[in-house]
């Protein structure tokens, strides 16, 4: 008996050892947004007050930093467009899009409240709502009052919302794996799993593996291969932003399926001229919800890209966004 006792003191022992050193390894305590500016807000970034938060936002193109002339406005120039990225993201995940685009257009982009450079929302708010009056009031702030609207995941769902709301800001749709009905993922990452697990979260707010950020990002990508370190980086150091990976739980907590429900009906009364796109791997939002879109909004134009993943855009920037060109063309 003393034999069995003493081997499982020291089992335990064992495991509390190996937990320890786990933790010491993986330690990584919230980083403040001035610590990491320097890599990743470069020109052309700045940050624009906006709801009390200071907003990591890129301006470029014709006519960036200026207000929208009023023309532009009604149809005589090209009109801006304004991307908004998806959970976790940033800014970034467009530079491929807006690399293409800038020379013909205004390219807006920006940090949602909850991520990235911009940091938590003050009120813990991270209601579809509230994204929506965010999104108008970045607008107002930059003086643009009629714009193309793009989003992915997160940002998609964002996206219609705003265009549902003030139709006549929104000109034309772009919806990325946009979010916006119930859904069965066939994988989630593993970054979203332990988000959704309150007992967790604790622990996550001061320990990030780095292998954890990088198999997020594998997840879903098509063709995970293509997940650079500089990628897993950006990711990485947009986690530790201060107080975002307490904000990634408040949003998942109130992101419940009764209010995905609730909204899902309003997509059948979008009127604005709509794109949708899809990557045909999309493990997260099964590519079942881009016939749904496809149905509901009346003219509007599917592409599925058969090979590619949840951020499609990000993964093949040059094969997608030459569908928007096309979209935007026509």
């Amino acid at each position: 008996m003393k034999l069995l006792f003493r081997s499982l003191l020291l089992v335990l022992a064992g495991a509390l050892f190996f937990a320890v050193v786990g933790v010491v390894l993986t330690w990584a305590p919230d980083q403040p947004v001035s610590e990491l500016t320097a890599r990743w807000a470069q020109p052309p970034s700045r940050f624009v007050a906006v709801q009390g938060l200071q907003v990591h936002l890129r301006d470029e193109g014709p006519g960036a930093g200026a207000p929208q002339r009023a023309g532009e406005a009604a149809g005589g120039a090209p009109l801006p467009i304004v991307l908004l990225h998806g959970t976790s993201a940033s800014l970034h995940t467009w530079q491929g899009w807006a690399e293409a685009l800038r020379g013909q257009r205004r390219v807006i982009r920006f940090d949602l409240p909850g991520f990235a450079l911009t940091g938590p929302q003050p009120q813990g708010d991270y209601s579809i709502d509230a994204y929506v009056r965010f999104v108008i009031a970045v607008m107002d702030q930059l003086g643009v009052q009629r714009f193309v609207l793009a989003g992915n995941s997160l940002g998609g769902q964002i996206a219609w919302a705003t265009a549902v709301a003030h139709p006549e800001r929104v000109s034309e749709l772009v919806l990325v794996d946009a979010a916006g009905y119930a859904f069965v993922p066939k994988s989630v990452p593993i970054g979203f799993q332990i988000a959704r697990m309150p007992a967790l979260r604790p622990l996550m707010e001061n320990t990030l593996p780095r292998g954890l950020i990088e198999s997020s990002v594998r997840n879903v990508y098509g063709h995970p291969e293509r997940v650079t370190p500089a990628l897993v980086d950006l990711y990485y150091d947009m986690t530790r932003r201060e107080g975002n990976r307490r904000a990634l739980g408040q949003r998942m907590a109130q992101m419940t399926p009764e209010a995905v429900a609730q909204r899902s009906g309003r997509i059948a009364t979008i009127r604005q001229p709509t794109l949708i796109l899809w990557g045909g791997q999309d493990r997260l939002i099964p590519p079942e919800n881009a016939q749904r879109f496809a149905r509901d909004i009346a003219g509007s134009q599917l592409v599925v890209f058969d090979d590619l993943g949840h951020v499609p855009h990000e993964e093949d920037p040059a094969r997608t966004v030459a569908a928007v060109q096309k979209f935007l063309a026509r």
